[in-house]
């Protein structure tokens, strides 16, 4: 008696359906390799390159010596204007910007889509909500972020300190001034979910609005949210390095790719490389994370998916 063999096709799940669509663009799994490489270089990179990107040679003389390097086997970027290793300076950049971004983003996500789910399911507030989004619309938001830290950056740093002050007042301004695309995104999905069957079915057994909410709502509002995430992460650490090169982000010893800029402004005609490196950082990481946004636009829409 012969057993016959019966192979049983493993069923992909909804998110394996999504990796496998996003798997075929081509430039958002080759923007997911570049990020990656970036985030290893700023986060596994100082555990190599044990350098102190604050360290600045007591000596007047060897400090001297030490200033506006080119690339060496000892300073593969070079050295800034102070002696200070440019390599090290970059890792540690990279650590600030993207943390910037991603809780930045953190932030005005999470604003948006409270706003936006707010809004689309509660008609009673939806109007007095998007007058306030379109009131922040309205608003030319750089001369607002800069009227924020001008007015909340010496409080708060004495109350945190420069570095942690800093970092949080920053963080909470380009979160504070950057939900409203969300919001409305989000609104959007919501009036037309709230009148799925689904839905009308939870209201018709008496289920409370925040548990429709929770278990209905949220979870098929992902994806836009997803999408709308990855994009803002590119347009804070824009921002963030604005701000920066403006002179009004961290302070020297606490360097961003955008106070790199800034510091190497002065003498780009001289040394372009001090200017080249973070720049070239900032729009790959850009780029990299706006392809992947696009790839999971693609990813996660079932029309695309064959669905």
């Amino acid at each position: 008696m012969t057993e016959t063999a019966v192979q049983i096709e493993k069923v992909r799940g909804p998110w394996g359906d999504v990796w496998a669509q996003f798997r075929k663009h081509k430039g958002a799994m080759t923007a997911l390799f570049l990020l990656g490489g970036l985030a290893v270089f700023c986060l596994i990179g100082p555990l190599v390159w044990r350098i102190d990107p604050n360290f600045i040679e007591s000596d007047t003389v060897k400090m001297f010596k030490m200033r506006n390097q080119g690339p060496s086997l000892a300073h593969p970027l070079g050295t800034d204007q102070l002696g200070r290793d440019m390599l090290a300076r970059m890792m540690f950049g990279g650590r600030i910007s993207l943390a910037v971004g991603t809780v930045a983003m953190l932030v005005a996500i999470f604003i948006g889509t409270t706003v936006g789910v707010m809004a689309g399911f509660f008609r009673r507030i939806d109007g007095l909500l998007m007058r306030l989004t379109d009131l922040f619309l309205a608003l030319p938001l750089l001369p607002l972020l800069l009227v924020m830290i001008f007015l909340f950056r010496d409080t708060v740093a004495g109350i945190l300190g420069p570095r942690l002050g800093t970092f949080l007042l920053i963080v909470m301004a380009i979160g504070l001034t950057s939900w409203m695309q969300a919001a409305r995104v989000v609104r959007g999905e919501v009036l037309a979910l709230k009148e799925r069957e689904f839905v009308l079915a939870a209201r018709s057994i008496g289920t409370p609005s925040r548990r429709i909410i929770t278990r209905h709502i949220l979870p098929n509002v992902l994806s836009p949210v997803l999408v709308a995430a990855t994009l803002g992460i590119a347009a804070a650490i824009i921002t963030e390095s604005v701000l920066s090169f403006l002179g009004l982000g961290f302070p020297p010893d606490f360097p961003t790719w955008g106070r790199l800029l800034y510091d190497g402004i002065a003498e780009i005609r001289t040394y372009p490389e001090r200017v080249i490196w973070p720049g070239l950082a900032i729009s790959l990481t850009v780029l990299s994370v706006n392809y992947i946004g696009d790839g999971l636009r693609d990813a996660l829409d079932p029309r695309i998916r064959g669905r």
